[in-house]
């Protein structure tokens, strides 16, 4: 009897499963606060770090960079995501938020590039063009060099690739390294840039998911006009 009483008032076994959200919220944290620390360092090294990223340039790195910025075309990358999601019936619901979630990162990145009117790093003379990549003429106009529209845009996915696929996730993140590692290898975007772009893209990620996730908005829209009677 007991032994059947101790038993009864022990703490259930299974209570440490509920500690996997707060071990994702800390990862999280940690990837924040390593990206900001990049961030403030990379500011004094800006010049450097494009220089050095340019004298690694070569035929093999050129082609490899290309490829990527050839699946990094802005449509191409919606459409990838939305098919992804529209393939699974449970997780048709985050198309919304996605979309959200890209408009957002890109009224704050143009916005931002626009008010900190940032001088590209081929065009400041720093460094020249990758033989293949072509100046825009928005490059002088409006589409200037800080933050990186092309980075935030890939990694503001992140979270909602993190909430549905968590496998998928570490291939996205590669995609979006890649994404950002080319801008500066290209001439077109400091590190600082890059970095900036990833953090703006994973916070307003992170901010729609959580949103999302305490209100069910657009939940609540899907099933409006989807819902089968």
């Amino acid at each position: 009897m007991n032994s059947r009483t101790e038993d009864s008032s022990a703490p259930p076994r299974n209570r440490t499963k509920g500690s996997a959200p707060s071990r994702n919220k800390r990862w999280w944290i940690i990837a924040l606060l390593f990206m900001a620390i990049i961030l403030a360092l990379s500011f004094y090294f800006d010049k450097e770090i494009v220089v050095f990223f340019s004298s690694l340039r070569n035929f093999y790195l050129n082609e490899f960079f290309l490829g990527i910025k050839l699946l990094d075309t802005d449509l191409l990358v919606i459409a990838f995501l939305t098919l992804l999601l529209l393939w699974t019936k449970k997780k048709r619901e985050w198309i919304l938020p996605l979309w959200l979630t890209i408009g957002i990162t890109a009224g704050v990145s143009f916005a931002l590039k626009i008010l900190v009117h940032r001088i590209r790093p081929f065009a400041a003379g720093i460094v020249s063009l990758v033989s293949g990549i072509t100046a825009s003429s928005s490059y002088l106009v409006w589409d200037f060099s800080f933050p990186s529209f092309d980075t935030a845009f890939t990694f503001c996915a992140v979270p909602i690739l993190s909430k549905l696929y968590p496998k998928l996730k570490y291939f996205w993140i590669g995609f979006a390294v890649l994404v950002a590692l080319s801008r500066v290898y290209f001439g077109v975007h400091y590190l600082s840039d890059v970095i900036s772009g990833g953090l703006i893209g994973l916070l307003i990620g992170l901010a729609i998911v959580k949103i999302e996730d305490k209100n069910k908005f657009f939940r609540r829209i899907y099933e409006r006009v989807f819902k089968r009677k």
